[in-house]
């Protein structure tokens, strides 16, 4: 049973800067695509960036620029470095993966679908 664990959340101020981790367990992660998500207080899931098929990288506009998305198949995780993070970037951040090809870049997207493994989440607080 795999599973996916996020950490790297906490609290920053604006401008400031942050690396979240997805940990995969139980699964071989270079077989997935990977995807990272947030959801604010109040507001719909929201797909933010993710690696598809043959690193094909995709990043919502609202983060294109100040987010990365990265992956180390070696040691089953894949990470998102956040800079210049800004008060609307608060949210709980989930790290999700599937095996189906596009299937990431689909939900990212926004169309409604369904990804293999979701992590629990962290929550990212952006405050002065």
């Amino acid at each position: 049973q795999g599973q996916l664990v996020e950490s790297g959340g906490g609290f920053v101020q604006p401008g400031g800067s942050l690396t979240l981790s997805c940990t995969a367990s139980g699964i071989t992660l270079n077989d997935y695509d990977i995807a990272w998500f947030r959801q604010a207080p109040g507001k719909e899931r929201e797909g933010i960036s993710c690696i598809s098929e043959i690193d094909h990288t995709y990043y919502a506009s609202s983060v294109k620029g100040r987010f990365t998305i990265s992956r180390d198949n070696s040691v089953n995780m894949f990470y998102l470095r956040m800079n210049r993070l800004k008060a609307e970037d608060t949210a709980v951040y989930y790290c999700a993966v599937d095996r189906r090809p596009g299937q990431v870049l689909t939900v990212v997207h926004g169309t409604p679908g369904h990804l293999e493994l979701w992590g629990r989440g962290t929550l990212v607080n952006v405050s002065s």
